[in-house]
């Protein structure tokens, strides 16, 4: 009777864990051990991934499933999410400020320095507090604007953060866009005018965030720009060109090669995934974040 009685136990044991299996959400698929063993992340790279692009899930599902990944960081959250990463034990890659956030008016307009200079100056503080380093700025879009005046203004009204910003070890990193396809007229849209723009206000605490995508649009030539002018390049975002979609053999980088550039070079942050899946259904919209994550970690 003992015996019988166990093997009906052990049975209903068994049956629950199949059902529970089946249950599964996409973040508990991602969860689930990896039977052939090759998701385990070699470390070279500092893999993140931008919140935006994966805005379907509460942020607290997103912890859950990077960490899954193996992932330590989030790129693209400002203060009043940085709680729920610290909950997790996620990072913070890259900050926003708490104030408005607009990649249009942009510090190249002088018009808009007194707002930028009060949000970054209360950013700063809060950024270094919480533990984290990285602050996103934006040019904004040129409104017909020539670019030497644009590069001016950026630097006047930078300069009157920077000492702050090298106070709290905070690093502000302006993105560069493409103005073809995504961010119409936007300014920094070159790799050439952010990196002059950083030998100008000549702090080690602005840098660029290269995003890959972007400058493959509007440039080019990304592994020969990255080794030239990586002293300048604080962070890297990634996507497919054409589309901004997956990162796999549909599209033309060949992140591999690219990401073996970068550790050339001596990088030792952050390269945050920002492609939009084409993906229709959440775990597979994971499981694609899972494939590209495995596609860069060289």
């Amino acid at each position: 009777m003992e015996n019988n009685s166990s093997r009906r136990k052990m049975l209903k044991q068994m049956a629950a864990a199949s059902l529970a299996v089946t249950a599964l959400s996409p973040l508990d698929a991602l969860a689930l051990p990896d039977m052939e063993g090759n998701t385990k992340l070699k470390g070279n790279i500092n893999h993140s991934v931008c919140q935006w692009t994966y805005s379907y899930l509460p942020l607290e599902d997103l912890c859950i499933a990077v960490k899954n990944l193996g992932l330590k960081a989030i790129d693209l959250c400002a203060p009043k999410d940085w709680p729920t990463l610290q909950k997790h034990g996620i990072y913070c890659s890259m900050c926003y400020t708490a104030g408005k956030i607009s990649l249009t008016e942009g510090w190249n307009h002088t018009e808009f320095h007194p707002q930028l200079i009060k949000d970054f100056t209360e950013a700063i503080p809060l950024v270094a507090q919480a533990g984290y380093k990285n602050l996103i700025c934006f040019s904004g879009n040129r409104k017909g604007m020539d670019d030497e005046t644009g590069m001016k203004n950026c630097v006047t009204g930078l300069k009157q953060i920077m000492g702050l910003a090298e106070k709290h070890g905070v690093i502000i990193q302006m993105e560069l866009f493409n103005s073809k396809v995504d961010h119409k007229d936007y300014m920094a849209d070159k790799s050439a005018w952010g990196v002059e723009l950083c030998k100008r206000l000549g702090s080690p605490n602005f840098k660029l965030l290269y995003d890959i995508y972007h400058m493959q649009i509007n440039e080019g030539d990304v592994i020969r720009t990255i080794t030239d002018n990586h002293i300048y390049f604080g962070h890297y975002h990634t996507a497919g060109v054409p589309g901004r979609h997956e990162i796999d053999e549909t599209q033309e980088l060949y992140y591999p090669a690219i990401m073996k550039a970068i550790l050339a070079t001596g990088y030792t942050g952050f390269v945050a995934q920002e492609f939009i899946t084409t993906a229709k259904t959440d775990k597979d919209k994971l499981a694609a974040l899972k494939k590209a994550i495995k596609i860069c970690d060289v």
